[in-house]
């Protein structure tokens, strides 16, 4: 007899090694191993398509063939750790990094990063706008020390690559197919929701910098400092009211 951890143990590995056999016992009787075959075969369609509905770029870039034997290599080495299939995925674009086929292709796994950060922004939760008014009684020299809020859907990355023009030239849509130069240049980016579509927009190095530095926590004097560091003329004042307006700065703490 086989208690039944040893059982569920079984069938997990069975599953994540796509061989039926490895358990040594019936367990539907029969034909439990051709069952168990097809269940295996529906587990890893079904994540397969999970990791296609988040990352359509990365498969357009390396085809649809070579996206399924990553996938089946992420399946078995990352098993769902959650029981929503919205979660499944976060780790692909640093198991694409590692992955020895993918080697040639030096950008895809900040490709797959733009990607998986838009997935999040889009489920991301929401949050009301900051009124001008709730600023208008701090003194200045309490403004110097905000610690600014970012809009819970908002998502910054830095790629050393020109990730937008690479993510924007595999889009459905793309008007043409003009090949872009992986070395022509770096990205700083800012990914956000609005509405119900999810947006990137390109930042100048200062505009990154000032806006990282808020999303770690850092004052607005802190944040400034950096920024100023990359551009000495960039405007706090205009950045604040600019972010603020369009609901990236939606909160303040003292």
């Amino acid at each position: 007899m086989h208690s039944l951890h040893e059982l569920q143990a079984a069938v997990a590995t069975a599953i994540l090694e796509r061989d039926s056999s490895r358990i040594g016992w019936s367990i539907c009787g029969d034909d439990g191993q051709d069952r168990l075959a097809v269940y295996i075969g529906n587990v890893y369609h079904n994540l397969r398509q999970a990791l296609r509905e988040v990352y359509p770029v990365v498969e357009r870039l390396v085809g649809e063939q070579f996206f399924d034997h990553a996938a089946n290599r992420y399946i078995r080495d990352n098993p769902s750790q959650s029981g929503d299939i919205q979660h499944f995925g976060h780790h692909f674009p640093r198991f694409l990094a590692s992955f020895p086929p993918a080697a040639s292709l030096s950008y895809l796994a900040d490709t797959a990063t733009l990607e998986w950060l838009m997935h999040e922004s889009f489920h991301a939760a929401d949050h009301a706008p900051l009124l001008f008014s709730e600023l208008s009684n701090l003194a200045g020299a309490e403004c110097s020390t905000l610690r600014f809020r970012l809009h819970p859907a908002c998502r910054l990355f830095a790629s050393s690559y020109p990730i937008l023009k690479i993510w924007e030239s595999n889009q459905p849509d793309a008007k043409n197919d003009e090949r872009v130069d992986a070395s022509a240049g770096c990205d700083w980016l800012l990914v956000r929701r609005i509405g119900f579509a999810v947006d990137i927009q390109p930042l100048h190095a200062a505009e990154f910098a000032m806006m990282h530095a808020l999303h770690e926590g850092r004052t607005v004097d802190d944040a400034y400092e950096l920024a100023l560091q990359q551009d000495p003329e960039f405007a706090l004042g205009v950045f604040i009211e600019r972010r603020i307006l369009d609901s990236t700065i939606v909160g303040f703490e003292l």
